[in-house]
């Protein structure tokens, strides 16, 4: 008997560690794919064509779904239970959804948004927030939490969010991913629930920027077409003013890229502060309404407060009834944002839409159709989670700063990200005009790989430090030269372009510069050595090639000087000035 009651608690023993071991296999199969998940499904693709006709362009990705986009048969939970419980299955698929499947890639499930779309943290008291598989203390960001998390951990190749105020660019940056966000309404938003109908705009997350491509020509519907490379890459100094990380470990690693792909004249900087305040004239009114209280209000807050109230406004709208029906239980942040929205008048909504207007025209005229906007994503690495960061003042308006150039110009962005600050992913993004969704997917893939490779200027600031301060210095010295020129003072700008030679010898603009400064004081010779000294570091430097051509024409070597002209007509056939100088010499010598 004794040995029977033995034999009895040993089984009974070992069915708890079974039972014990089952359930924490069971968690930690949960949590396998971090919390990414909502729902699992299957959406197939139709069959591959048989030969020799080409594959579906999608074929063999995998992807999963923001749980923002319907598909038959289930409830799409807009990140809240209260919605999911009050709302019946969707009757049809999202048009996007539908596209990708068809267009050769499976659906594998729905992912965590955060509580109504509406914040950009990641973090939510209704479901188990996904863990940042880049850090996993800090918070994933938001809105689309769970797709950004779900291609992190290679769960799928690519994942489908939505973008308002961030909802992609943010958790694409803060988990390491890059994170593309299209212009506004150029993919349908038929079958996705709307937060604000003016900035919604549909986007996707992926690992490597083919995949992000590949993605971006199905969704875009984009024929065959040239690659296409940037022309102008212009830095937003003031902008990146809003990091708390060091400024110089995230442009240093644009610059170095762009100048080893395109050259140095490519890069520019600008100042969109004085820009947008030029520009943007419908901010003027804005700054003296009731929404601001204050007509000393810097242009970018002004644009965020602008994108916050269109927000608040048009989530009411589409959403104020449910919630006054339903009465759910609402995070108290996102329900004391929506309780200080104003009332707003029909003049006040009317000056807001000239603000979207004016600034996506400002945008594309700076950038046309071959520029590149460079920003920062966020202004710092991720909060930690449970932190009061990610609701403090200073870091909604810096955020909200940077974000809401492109929410509100409707332009496309990238987040792309550059290795890792304190242990935790730093990222860049770059803006191209409203439509330039294909020449900025070009752009990623292009500039991708060096981009990666120089991020090392991240992770090892120290090794670079001098040769960053000695670039620095120099482009101080061309600056101070270039105003001096402005100002006709040729002597000092020539000197200072010297200092910028001494500190950083291989800069093509330098030489060119100090070659136009000598032209103005009739120093034709030492023109002509600038110019063809920048020539040997950049064959493409236009601006040499005239300038020496002009020096040569002085020296009386027109034949020299033709070839230069011509050679510059040759690298921009519609520069004016190179055809009416080769046009005056050939006169001259018929």
């Amino acid at each position: 008997m004794a040995s029977q009651a033995s034999n009895l608690w040993v089984l009974l023993g070992l069915g708890i560690a079974g039972i014990l071991l089952a359930a924490k296999k069971l968690k930690k199969t949960i949590r396998e794919d971090f919390g990414a998940f909502i729902e699992k499904l299957l959406l197939l693709p139709p069959p591959p064509p048989a030969p020799p006709k080409s594959p579906h362009p999608l074929t063999g990705l995998s992807f999963a779904i923001s749980d923002l986009f319907d598909v038959t048969g289930y409830v799409t939970g807009f990140g809240h239970p209260d919605w999911a419980r009050t709302h019946e299955p969707a009757s049809s698929t999202c048009h996007v959804v539908s596209t990708l499947v068809e267009g050769g890639a499976t659906c594998v499930g729905k992912t965590v948004v955060d509580e109504l779309a509406f914040s950009i943290s990641g973090e939510t008291k209704h479901y188990e927030s996904p863990t940042n598989p880049a850090a996993p203390a800090r918070i994933p960001g938001g809105a689309c939490s769970g797709a950004a998390v779900a291609v992190a951990t290679n769960a799928v190749d690519f994942a489908l969010g939505m973008d308002t105020v961030g909802g992609v660019r943010v958790p694409g940056g803060y988990c390491g991913v890059l994170g593309f966000k299209s212009s506004h309404r150029a993919i349908s938003n038929t079958g996705l629930i709307p937060v604000s109908s003016s900035l919604d705009s549909v986007g996707w997350f992926a690992r490597d920027p083919n995949t992000l491509r590949r993605v971006g020509h199905v969704l875009l519907h984009l024929p065959f077409a040239t690659h296409r490379n940037p022309r102008q890459i212009i830095l937003a100094d003031d902008y990146f003013q809003l990091l708390k990380i060091p400024v110089d470990r995230i442009t240093q690693v644009v610059i170095k890229s762009a100048e080893k792909l395109f050259g140095r004249q490519l890069l520019k900087h600008q100042n969109l502060e004085n820009y947008f305040e030029s520009k943007v004239l419908s901010l003027k009114e804005f700054a003296r309404t009731k929404a601001v209280g204050s007509t000393n209000v810097p242009t970018s807050r002004l644009l965020a407060n602008v994108m916050q109230l269109l927000q608040r406004h048009e989530f009411l709208q589409n959403h104020g009834d449910w919630i006054n029906t339903v009465k759910p239980a609402i995070d108290p942040v996102i329900s004391l944002q929506l309780s200080e929205n104003p009332e707003l008048t029909n003049e006040e909504i009317e000056n807001l839409n000239a603000i979207r207007n004016q600034t996506r025209a400002a945008i594309n005229s700076l950038l046309k159709d071959d520029g590149i906007l460079v920003i920062p994503t966020m202004p710092t690495v991720p909060p930690k989670l449970g932190s009061r960061e990610i609701i403090s003042e200073d870091y909604q308006n810096r955020a909200s700063s940077l974000l809401s150039i492109a929410s509100i110009s409707g332009c496309c962005q990238v987040t792309v990200p550059l290795g890792h600050h304190e242990k935790c992913p730093v990222s860049v993004s770059f803006i191209a005009r409203h439509g330039g969704d294909r020449f900025l997917l070009d752009t990623v893939q292009t500039m991708y790989v060096s981009l990666q490779e120089n991020s090392s200027v991240i992770a090892n600031p120290k090794s670079s430090k001098k040769t960053i301060s000695q670039e620095e210095s120099a482009e101080m010295a061309k600056e101070k030269g270039n105003q001096a020129f402005k100002e006709k003072q040729w002597q000092k700008a020539i000197g200072l372009y010297s200092e910028a030679i001494k500190l950083s010898d291989n800069n093509a603009t330098y030489y060119s510069n100090r070659a136009a400064a000598y032209l103005e004081i009739v120093s034709f010779v030492q023109a002509e050595e600038d110019c063809t000294k920048a020539i040997t570091l950049d064959k493409k430097n236009v601006k040499a090639y005239l300038r020496r051509g002009t020096a040569r024409e002085m020296l009386g070597d027109y034949k020299e000087a033709m070839d230069d002209f011509r050679h510059a007509l040759v690298l921009e056939p519609n520069n004016k000035r190179a055809s009416l100088s080769a046009e005056r010499l050939r006169k001259l010598f018929q």
